[in-house]
């Protein structure tokens, strides 16, 4: 018998011992696989030890997040050198207490400034926290440490991964390179697909500027290059105040629920659906970005009904381009207003 064969014949001998799905075990068969292929290439100590601390990472962080994951979450991300007495922490802090007392989860990274004042609004019980390791500072907030809903890592990526992939909307205060580097990363990946369409608040004190001289960074020097369609400044919108912050994200969720492809159909799921004349309309304003056919209302296809996904949701399907995600946008506001 190959090296190979036994191999795979060890390891599908301790899949085969859990209960899992066939997708399950394929996909564990697969890690499994990966793992020694990277230890047999010869990697450095260095690089085995990055990936056995990322997976190990993401291990714990889904396992504190599983929980909780029909639960809607707003990240919030900021500066953790904003002080208590600051207008910006306090707007951050009655933001998350009336997002909480709204049925939301608040994530944030954990650490001091913005970070504290989000869980310090939100409260212990409906908050999680991020925490990346860092040498020169204290560790979590004193408002989620020891708390079973707080992750401590030690890379910024796998964090940032966290607290993206989890959360349903997202709200950025001023802050340094750290989050604008979130704030971009956040973008991006809303522009390109990588995440699932979510509302971005940016929020600043009133007068303050800091996101409108930002925005006018971006409005005179990225947009006029190309670096960016003007389409794209629709992922996001600057307020001012608790209640605009909230508004917008409540608002997002008005009748879109979610999205999730099954093959090259992108579904819509929605609380309600609109009437046909309406669905042409939107299939004629939205021509520019459907491949072929037109904006439907469709039941929930054979992969959604496998997993039990919201099968109770109104569901409109389109052959999406893939490329247009500020348009997405605009569709997903369109569909918010029945």
């Amino acid at each position: 018998m190959s090296d190979d064969l036994a191999f795979r014949r060890a390891v599908d001998e301790l899949v085969g011992g859990a209960d899992l799905t066939r997708q399950q075990r394929d996909l564990a068969v697969s890690m499994f696989e990966t793992v020694v292929g990277l230890a047999r290439s010869d990697s450095e100590i260095l690089d085995l030890k990055l990936a056995d601390t990322a997976l190990k990472e993401m291990a714990e962080a889904f396992e504190v997040f599983r929980p909780w994951r029909d639960a809607r979450k707003v990240t919030m991300f900021g500066s953790a050198r904003t002080a208590p007495d600051d207008p910006i922490y306090v707007l951050a802090r009655d933001l998350a207490r009336h997002l909480a007392e709204d049925g939301w989860m608040i994530v944030t990274g954990a650490g001091p400034g913005i970070m504290a004042a989000g869980t310090e609004g939100a409260g212990r019980d409906r908050s999680f926290g991020v925490n990346i390791r860092l040498p020169h500072e204290q560790g979590a907030n004193a408002f989620i440490a020891q708390d079973p809903k707080l992750v401590e890592m030690r890379y910024f990526f796998t964090r940032k991964l966290m607290l993206i992939k989890e959360s349903h909307a997202y709200v950025v205060l001023p802050g340094g390179f750290g989050t604008l580097d979130e704030a971009f990363e956040l973008l991006t990946l809303l522009q390109t697909g990588k995440a699932e369409p979510a509302p971005v608040v940016l929020v600043e004190t009133p007068g303050e500027g800091f996101w409108h001289a930002w925005m006018k960074f971006v409005e005179g020097e990225v947009v006029p290059r190309g670096y960016v369609s003007a389409t794209d400044l629709a992922f996001f919108r600057i307020v001012s105040s608790v209640d605009e912050a909230a508004a917008e994200i409540s608002n997002y969720y008005r009748n879109y629920h979610s999205a999730r492809w099954v093959g090259d159909l992108l579904i819509l799921r929605l609380q309600r659906l609109p009437d046909e004349a309406s669905l042409k309309r939107l299939t004629e304003e939205f021509a520019d970005v459907i491949v072929a056919g037109r904006i439907k209302a469709t039941d929930p296809l054979p992969p959604e009904r496998s997993t039990g996904a919201f099968l109770d949701l109104a569901r409109v399907s389109l052959r999406f381009d893939k490329q247009h995600y500020a348009r997405l946008r605009a569709l997903i506001d369109e569909l918010n207003t029945f």
